[in-house]
């Protein structure tokens, strides 16, 4: 799930030496529905109070190697991520927690300053057209993680199944992972795509 900080990023692991010469970055889109229904939400009010209704937020921009990931890798920047900076994130990443975690495990990999790093992710995001299916999913539905994976493909010219990854948790949505260059197009991620979530169906929890 989105906040189990312990499981975060996709592939193997492999330290810090490499940091800056990544490959490709992941954007990890989360379905906030699906995280609310969960214990954890009680510590996460900024993202599950009665008052939000988010849908894909922002898991993180995280910097990827072919096969693995760099992470946590010597930085000039600080480790913290001051409030006046991360809640201008609110909107796509609703936590300060999240955004801290992201920043020293991911963002320090990138190269890029705390600034640039939280506007590339932005931009990132804003890159991605969400179907109508998670933008108006008012109700609960059904779908087939392939259809999503299409429905994504059919809305963002350059994307393909090679680059896209539906996962699930307990049968439910979980994320939306997809694969960008560094100047932020689409591309292929073989590794990434194996993520993708194997059941037939899962259920979408409505946003509302």
């Amino acid at each position: 799930m989105l906040w189990s900080f312990a499981s975060l990023g996709a592939g193997v692991a492999h330290g810090n030496d490499r940091g800056r010469d990544f490959d490709f970055y992941v954007l990890s889109l989360s379905w906030s529905p699906t995280f609310c229904t969960t214990a954890d939400a009680a510590r996460n009010r900024d993202q599950c109070a009665t008052s939000r209704q988010f849908g894909l937020i922002v898991h993180g921009l995280w910097p990827q190697y072919e096969r693995g990931y760099p992470e946590t890798c010597p930085s000039n920047q600080p480790r913290r991520v001051p409030s006046s900076l991360g809640r201008r994130y609110f909107d796509i990443m609703p936590s300060m927690g999240l955004i801290g975690h992201q920043w020293r495990k991911h963002g320090t990999c990138s190269g890029l300053s705390q600034q640039d790093y939280f506007s590339t992710m932005r931009k990132a995001f804003e890159r991605v057209r969400i179907p109508p299916a998670l933008t108006r999913a008012s109700r609960e539905t059904k779908v087939a993680p392939d259809n999503l994976e299409q429905q994504f493909i059919t809305a963002n010219s350059g994307l393909n199944r090679r680059g896209i990854a539906v996962t699930c948790e307990a049968g439910k949505l979980d994320e939306v992972q997809i694969c960008l260059t560094k100047d932020l197009r689409f591309r292929t991620c073989p590794e990434i795509d194996g993520n993708a979530c194997r059941q037939r169906s899962i259920s979408v929890p409505p946003i509302d």
